[in-house]
């Protein structure tokens, strides 16, 4: 689907002779950046995913090699019990015949000494086996404990993001039913405005209340360095009639001009990092509804803020394992 856009993007730019070199440098490069940061975290979160899956079954082989030495372990010792069950009656034996002939002690001595000696052999073998035991023992536990340590951290993530939810749609109540929604998915929290609280037909500058939101979500960032923020703009599939201004020809350019103008004001909050935002446009191609209606069409125009936690420190206990 990316190649397609980025295609797309290519013949557009090629065949409309309006939009300038700069812009489409400029797209391609935001285009660039948006599809690296996506395949890092597909990465990242396929790597995690194969991780915990392994760490899982590494426990349960481990488990299962546990139970059978265990069980091992047990028989040894109940042969260990009856062989020394024999050796006392033997020796009982051995005590009884020291009063025959000088042969038959000689042929009982010499059995008690193999018994002595598989009953030595028994020993190690049984010790052995216990050190191994102990040993996957360990091995298991130490295993536990990594997988307990990394659900621990996504749990807290997970956790994270629920928080950071609720503190967004506390800051934001007073846009309810204003077409704005906050939600979770995936372990990410997307901040959706609808473009009728942002901006006039056709336009990327902000209105009053628009940009009211749009603080209120920098304030929130603010307090939340650690945040990959992607600004995605959207629109319907209507074609751009007429003349904007600034070179707007296209979907494309007004969904990215509305992008940049939300990171504009975002970036006007000194508290959040610059360096964790990302502006895109995606013009008419990630409709949330069919465009066949004017409630589709309304719902498709749209500012969407990404809010994704940064995967450094959990990168750090995959490189640890």
């Amino acid at each position: 689907m990316i190649k397609k856009i980025s295609l797309g993007l290519l013949v557009l730019a090629l065949s409309t002779s309006c939009v300038s070199k700069k812009i489409y440098n400029d797209l391609e490069n935001k285009f660039a950046d948006l599809k690296k940061e996506n395949r890092k975290i597909a990465d990242d979160n396929e790597e995690l995913t194969k991780v915990k899956n392994q760490l899982e079954l590494d426990g349960t082989k481990l488990k299962a090699d546990y139970d059978k030495l265990k069980a091992d372990n047990e028989k040894l010792q109940a042969s260990y019990a009856a062989t020394d069950k024999s050796l006392k009656t033997l020796q009982a034996s051995y005590n009884a015949l020291e009063k025959d002939s000088n042969e038959a002690l000689t042929a009982n001595i010499n059995k008690n000494r193999e018994l002595l000696a598989q009953l030595e052999a028994k020993e190690k073998s049984l010790a052995a086996e216990q050190a191994r035991l102990n040993k996957l023992k360990a091995d298991l536990d130490a295993s536990s404990k990594r997988l307990s340590e990394l659900e621990a951290y996504i749990a807290a993530k997970d956790a994270s993001m629920k928080k950071l939810k609720e503190t967004l749609m506390k800051s934001l109540k007073a846009f309810d039913g204003k077409g704005l929604t906050v939600h979770e998915k995936d372990g990410k929290v997307y901040v959706s405005m609808e473009n009728k609280l942002l901006f006039q037909t056709g336009s990327w500058a902000v209105n009053a209340d628009g940009k009211t939101a749009v603080v209120e979500v920098g304030k929130v960032l603010a307090q939340n360095p650690d945040l990959s923020v992607l600004i995605e703009g959207h629109t319907d599939d209507d074609k751009i009639t007429g003349n904007l201004g600034g070179g707007i020809e296209n979907n494309w350019d007004l969904s990215t001009k509305r992008a940049t103008a939300i990171v504009t004001i975002l970036s006007e909050n000194k508290g959040v990092n610059k360096q964790n935002l990302t502006a895109a446009g995606r013009g008419e191609f990630a409709p949330l509804m069919s465009n066949d209606t004017p409630e589709g069409k309304s719902k498709n125009r749209r500012i969407e803020i990404i809010l994704t936690p940064k995967l450094d420190e959990i990168s750090k206990m995959l490189n640890d394992l």
